[in-house]
């Protein structure tokens, strides 16, 4: 049996957390300073050219409980989900999130960088200053000359290696059906201002490779030749140690769902400069509570000394709650569904044209059409009175600012088990800034492995809820409109009143265009409702909970990252984001990684980040 890893006594950085942001951070510096001696502590195992990871087509493989890449978060059981436990997915692995997720290439507003900077007094995070670092990160192979795009950055961002047939009729129906917005793909619906507008969605994938753009692969495995950059993985970091107030390094235990041959014993590792922990909107406030750090009340009932009173930490828990409806596809039509069913011919074929090419199924996410909704006066009046309020003094005087993300997916998505073996399409659709507020704290002072305290807050407002019952709607027109509609499997529709002319179509052919809406019963609207609270979950995008922010106002760090009443300690990932962002978080989390970069080399005298 081989030893553990080994791991020195001393480092200059340490960096708890090998996650988008933490890659990030230690690649940048390691390039700018080689000498600099940097420690990744990883929980998760390593992903070299591991083709779960290199491979976007093959993305929903880490979404299974056995899966050693993901971990699971499950939150306490709400009324308002119908009584149920939602699961909320974390990367575990090097590379995190980046390395697991749907690879979609989704930026936010302006807008919403810009209340960083003012609303929450974070100078230097406004989206004039943030530009810059989002076309740091990407080589954008989409379309030449745009402004809010980079063209020599590590991550490449491409339509993939096709468009599936279900992403064209999307975007060919969507475009027929809805004369609010418009199809027109001279308007980048990724370039932080543009609403209203379906377009070919892009995805972090390489169009001449066929490789997801994952962070590791381009900021970490590609500087293995210095020996001062130290990656080690299936490591889970205890707490932050502290002489004083100043961080000094952290205690480790081995993780023996990736080191079979893991002890059990606590090591300590000691950082000469700094400790940066960046392990994400759930590691992230468990080991700074699990170093006394945290709310008062929280830490004396698990008898952890206070170190420092930050009631912020684990608290203002944020996602996007999203939906996902599954419709019958026809047979002839290209989906994802025979490789995410793991049919052994169906990935044969995939991986020898991915081989030869780098093209073909498993070089896409199936996701190839979307856009973001603002409403129009008649939808907002749909849309009800609770989120009307809302309107007048959060969207309407920041018209770069959607409401709803709306877009495809060339396959089943959710509950494949219960469904026949065939060829699904799915239309999804999120609220981009839901009230939904939730908190994430520690049970135990020193088990890394047990299950978080967890309030996730989906839905406990009506105007969550009333988007949600209306895009379901929208949705439902433009799926029977498509050419590949075939039906809807009542099991994962709403339960519609007998008799009701909403019913489901469980097998059926595709409506014309100009074929009369369906018209909903407040009875209908209720089972809309029901379906909503039973079925919603998370689309992976938790971020909130050491928001950087006054100490004041809950806030856990402040604009320059350091976490207040300490010195030497910083966090840096989407837990410190103070308010949401409009779109997949993959991208300001790079953004993160790439301004701690910038902040830490300042502060260590290293040029050239």
């Amino acid at each position: 049996m081989s030893a553990p890893p080994l791991i020195e006594s001393e480092y200059d950085l340490i960096i708890a957390g090998g996650g988008t942001a933490g890659c990030i951070i230690a690649g940048r510096l390691a390039a700018a300073a080689p000498q600099l001696k940097i420690l990744i502590l990883e929980t998760g195992p390593g992903t070299k050219d591991d083709p779960a990871h290199v491979q976007l087509g093959r993305f929903t493989s880490h979404y299974v409980p056995t899966a050693k890449t993901i971990r699971f978060h499950f939150s306490q059981p709400s009324e308002a989900l119908a009584g149920r436990s939602v699961p909320v997915m974390a990367g575990s692995c090097l590379g995190g999130g980046s390395s697991v997720n749907f690879g979609m290439y989704t930026r936010g507003s302006a807008s919403d960088y810009d209340a960083w900077e003012q609303t929450y007094a974070n100078p230097g995070w406004g989206f004039k200053d943030l530009l810059p670092l989002f076309k740091k990160t990407e080589t954008y192979q989409v379309k030449p000359d745009m402004s809010t795009h980079g063209y020599s950055g590590p991550l490449k961002v491409s339509y993939g290696s096709l468009c599936t047939d279900i992403g064209k009729e999307f975007l060919r129906t969507i475009d027929q059906t809805d004369p609010n917005r418009s199809g027109d793909s001279s308007r980048d619906a990724t370039d932080f201002h543009e609403v209203n507008v379906y377009n070919q969605w892009a995805k972090w994938s390489d169009e001449k490779t066929g490789r997801r753009s994952d962070v590791p692969h381009h900021y970490i495995y590609n500087q293995e030749a210095n020996t001062n950059l130290h990656v080690v993985t299936g490591v889970n970091v205890l707490r932050v140690v502290f002489e004083d107030n100043r961080a000094v390094g952290v205690e480790y235990q081995w993780n023996p769902i990736v080191l079979s041959n893991a002890d059990s014993e606590v090591h300590t590792v000691r950082a000469r400069r700094m400790v940066v922990i960046s392990s994400g909107a759930f590691g992230t406030p468990a080991i700074l509570e699990r170093s006394g750090i945290g709310g008062k009340a929280i830490l004396e009932k698990l008898n952890i000394p206070v170190k420092v009173d930050l009631e912020g930490v684990g608290n203002d828990y944020q996602d996007h709650n999203i939906m996902f409806i599954p419709y019958y596809a026809s047979s002839d039509t290209n989906t994802l569904d025979a490789l995410f069913r793991s049919e052994p011919d169906a990935i044969a074929e995939a991986e020898e044209e991915w081989l030869k090419s780098g093209q073909g199924l498993l070089a896409t996410n199936g996701v190839d059409g979307g856009g973001r909704l603002r409403p129009s006066e008649q939808e907002l009046e749909e849309w009800g009175p609770e989120f009307k309020q809302r309107w007048a003094t959060e969207f309407a005087p920041y018209p770069d600012k959607a409401a709803l993300w709306l877009g495809q997916g060339s396959m089943l998505i959710g509950v494949p088990s219960i469904l026949p073996p065939q060829n699904f399409f799915t239309l999804g659709y999120f609220n981009l800034y839901p009230l939904a507020r939730g908190s994430v704290h520690i049970n135990s002072a020193d088990d890394v492995s047990a299950p978080l305290d967890f309030k996730l807050g989906y839905l406990e407002n009506i105007a969550d809820v009333k988007l949600l019952v209306w895009a379901y709607k929208y949705t439902r027109e433009v799926a029977r409109r498509m050419p590949s509609f075939r039906g809807e499997p009542s099991p994962v529709h709403p339960k519609f009143p007998v008799g009701s002319k909403a019913s489901t179509i469980e097998q059926g052919t595709p409506f014309a265009v100009d074929h009369p809406r369906l018209e909903y019963t407040a009875e209908d609207d209720k089972a809309i409702e029901q379906h909503i609270r039973e079925s919603v979950g998370t689309s992976w995008h938790s971020l909130g909970t050491c928001a950087m922010k006054a100490r004041g106002e809950k806030g856990v760090v402040d604009s320059k990252l350091n976490v207040y009443g300490t010195k030497s300690l910083k966090v840096a990932d989407m837990s410190i984001c103070p308010s949401n962002v409009g779109g997949n978080t993959y991208s300001t989390a790079l953004v993160i990684g790439e301004k701690a970069a910038v902040i830490i080399g300042e502060e260590l005298g290293i040029t050239g980040v």
